[in-house]
């Protein structure tokens, strides 16, 4: 792994350092750049990372890493376009498009724009990645590295794809949590317990999940093993069809991706 620059030291950013360190990456090999005192104390205590509170402090290593907030990047990048030369540079800043970041930086094009998700904090996210033609594949499996740490990638041949990538997985999270609550709430009002709920609710999604992850088949056939012909799991199924919940969760990701590129129509005005 080559050594990092991160250009702000969040949430995200804090679970990419630890992925990093976990597969190998030295300490004294990675620096952040974060405005934030106790953050920075923070990172420097957990990590042990060089940290700075000013970016012309940096030294800025090959791969530089953007987690800055999207408001802030176009005044970020400004102040990073002129120590820019072979750097790679890797966005993890929703919604910001890769026209606007080059512009921003200068006319520098050798950037990865990624869309990781918030699983990413326990090393279990999935991101998806874009790149132009330009970008050679060394520098994409640097990208792809970095973004291993903390879960799966995979990659898309057209940036507008990352619109619908951010309305499965980035925002996927809540939809799970959304339907993870439903299913605990509808648990206590058949009487039990709400930490019984909870634990049933929470094990569930987790078990599913992994043996779908697993087993390599198709979640189809999952669930019709588990759909018994005039058993229990076949009558609250025929109630989801009912409620519309399929056509529901696809009225979701449309919506959230046609704000996904709603955002970047407006971040791509920022400056």
């Amino acid at each position: 792994m080559h050594k990092v620059s991160f250009i702000g030291g969040g949430n995200m950013a804090a679970a990419i350092i630890g992925g990093l360190i976990a597969s190998g990456a030295q300490p004294a090999d990675i620096e952040v750049v974060e405005i934030n005192a106790d953050a920075r104390a923070q990172l420097s205590a957990r990590f042990g990372v060089v940290v700075h509170a000013e970016l012309s402090r940096a030294r800025l290593h090959p791969l530089v890493v953007l987690a800055v907030k999207p408001q802030t990047l176009p005044e970020v990048a400004s102040a990073l376009a002129s120590r820019l030369a072979d750097h790679l540079v890797i966005s993890i800043v929703a919604g910001v498009r890769l026209t606007d970041l080059a512009r921003w930086l200068g006319g520098h094009r050798r950037i990865v724009r990624t869309m990781p998700n918030t699983p990413a904090l326990v090393q279990a996210g999935i991101a998806g990645l874009y790149a132009p033609p330009d970008v050679d594949q060394a520098a994409r499996s640097q990208a792809e590295a970095v973004l291993r740490a903390v879960g799966g990638v995979v990659w898309v041949e057209d940036e507008a794809r990352l619109d619908a990538v951010t309305a499965v997985s980035g925002s996927g999270p809540a939809y799970v949590f959304y339907f993870i609550e439903s299913l605990e709430a509808a648990a206590v009002a058949q009487g039990l317990p709400a930490a019984t709920a909870r634990q049933l609710a929470l094990q569930t999604f987790f078990g599913a999940a992994k043996l779908a992850l697993e087993s390599g088949e198709e979640p189809a056939v999952l669930r019709q093993r588990v759909t018994s012909k005039g058993g229990t799991t076949e009558r609250g199924v025929a109630a989801l069809e009912t409620a519309a919940i399929k056509r529901g969760i696809g009225q979701a990701v449309e919506a959230a991706s046609r704000r996904s590129a709603e955002l970047g129509d407006e971040l791509g005005r920022l400056a």
